[in-house]
């Protein structure tokens, strides 16, 4: 029968002997007879569980001495070991705590006397509470590793080197939609859309023959594919490690979907920016010459007019084709006039579609285009918006632009400052317009420079145009604000504008 031991016959000297040798390696013996349950232990058995040399062993003296919850579970074994001849190979705690026991392994098996009949079970009792420590301390490892791969938002995909999937961790079973229980055991290339899944299989044989790298080391965009069939841009970085001889591959995917939305949406709304600024530079430019030009073209007028008077007492014979001429020049520059004067109005009424947005998303979107490379100029940026006024009436991209401007122009007046804060703020002011500022810790505003800021071609830059704070100064007052600037405490400049506040019906 499977366990079962038959009594020796060898002479007992060399047994005695065996036995010996197998205390001395810190092994015990036991001996449990069926019959009486008395229970005989070796010195060494004793010492293992703590009972001194002399002292007598039972059964029941054996039970009492192991953890509670394992007692049972022991008892049973030795009674099927007993009952069926099967060996027995059981581990349980002795002394301390609850869960803190030292851990004990025995091994032994049914012995029969000559008849065949069933007397004892003899076996060796051993120290196994190292390798139990191990052994918890790994688990404890392996559970701190994923509990670290189930919060992290990359998923990590690991196959070996004919592309089956070896682990799935959570992050990707949210990526892609397969459970880890379907994904493990699958071919990786199942996550992947025609071609690159014909084709995997294909560059794994090629790089176990030849062992040339491609793409492991370096992250590269790929696409993926979800278990619905959908796809989704992706980062991808591979790294490799050896066990046994066999290449295992570690994949790190991170999800581009939003990033690239993000992109898509920030280039969009560059690219509304800087449309509506062209626009508005060519009207505020439109608005500037017609300003400039509808003076001399009334000078002109008054000349020819004048002209004309001195030439009424002539007496030359083309006195009065020149008459004609000089009225039809005026009439001429008058028409002018007019039409350069409707150009004006009309650049000047700033006709625009107004809605009411959220000045902190306007605010936050002029952001990420004004204050790009902010961080690497060690820049603070504080926001202190109160949000029981941020809906406002306005033209979004119009009022972005002015954001943008007055972003732009902090960062260059804080590039020499040793130290660099930009504070945007909000209020309510009277008659239901809401006060944004734009504070600065630059070098300020100089007295003649404060005086002609928001003049058209005015600018202390040297690549400067000098229509960007005219034009915004322009928005502004086109929306029913105004626009101004103050140096602060912090010898930088403060610049102020108006916008409506949205009304509650909205």
């Amino acid at each position: 029968m499977p366990g079962t031991i038959q009594r020796s016959t060898e002479d007992p000297v060399r047994n005695e002997r065996l036995r010996l040798r197998i205390e001395g390696f810190g092994v015990g013996t036991w001996d449990l007879d069926l019959a009486t349950q008395k229970l005989e232990w070796s010195d060494a058995a004793k010492s293992l569980f703590g009972v001194a040399p002399d002292e007598p062993v039972t059964y029941a003296l054996f039970l009492s001495l192991l953890e509670p919850a394992d007692r049972d579970r022991t008892e049973e074994a030795i009674a099927t070991a007993a009952r069926t001849g099967a060996k027995l190979d059981i581990s349980f705690r002795i002394g301390g705590g609850a869960g803190s026991g030292h851990w004990i392994r025995a091994r032994g098996g049914l012995v029969r006397d000559d008849s065949g009949a069933a007397r004892h079970i003899s076996g060796i009792v051993l120290d196994i509470d190292e390798e139990k420590q191990l052994e918890q301390a790994l688990r404890t490892r392996e559970n701190h590793l994923r509990s670290i791969l189930d919060t992290v938002p990359d998923a990590m995909i690991v196959i070996n080197g004919y592309g089956i999937v070896q682990f799935f961790s959570t992050a990707a079973e949210r990526l892609f939609g397969y459970a880890e229980r379907d994904a493990i055991g699958m071919n990786v290339s199942e996550l992947m859309p025609m071609p690159d899944r014909a084709r995997h299989d294909g560059y794994l044989a090629r790089y176990r023959s030849t062992g040339e790298r491609h793409i492991i080391g370096i992250g590269r965009i790929v696409t993926g594919m979800r278990r619905d069939g959908t796809t989704f841009p992706m980062h991808l970085s591979i790294g490799e490690m050896q066990s046994g001889g066999v290449p295992y591959f570690t994949g790190f995917v991170r999800d581009l979907t939003e990033h690239q939305q993000t992109q898509a949406r920030l280039q969009e709304l560059q690219s509304e920016l800087v449309h509506i600024s062209r626009l508005s530079a060519m009207g505020e430019m439109a608005s500037a010459l017609a300003h400039e030009l509808n003076q001399p073209l009334a000078a002109i007028s008054n000349y020819m007019k004048g002209s004309r008077r001195l030439l009424a007492g002539s007496t030359d014979s083309n006195a009065s084709k020149i008459e004609s001429a000089m009225d039809r020049a005026a009439e001429q520059a008058h028409r002018a006039g007019q039409i350069i004067r409707r150009l004006r109005d009309f650049v000047s009424r700033g006709e625009s579609e107004k809605r009411v947005e959220s000045l902190s998303k306007l605010i936050e979107e002029a952001g990420a285009l004004g204050l790009a490379g902010a961080r690497d100029q060690n820049i603070q940026l504080r926001f202190n918006l109160n949000p029981d006024f941020d809906l406002v009436l306005v033209d979004r991209v119009q009022i972005q632009q002015v954001l943008v401007n007055l972003f732009r122009n902090a960062l260059e007046a804080m590039a020499q400052s040793p130290r660099r804060e930009l504070i945007v703020s909000n209020a309510e002011v009277a008659d239901d317009m809401i006060e944004v500022s734009v504070t600065d810790s630059g070098s300020g505003l100089q007295d003649d420079v404060k005086a002609n800021l928001f003049q058209t071609f005015f600018t202390t830059k040297e690549t400067g145009m000098g229509v960007g704070l005219s034009i915004s100064r322009s928005i502004i007052e086109a929306h029913g604000g105004r626009m101004w600037a103050d140096n602060n405490a912090s010898d930088g400049a403060t610049f102020r504008f108006t916008l409506p506040a949205a009304p509650n019906e909205s």
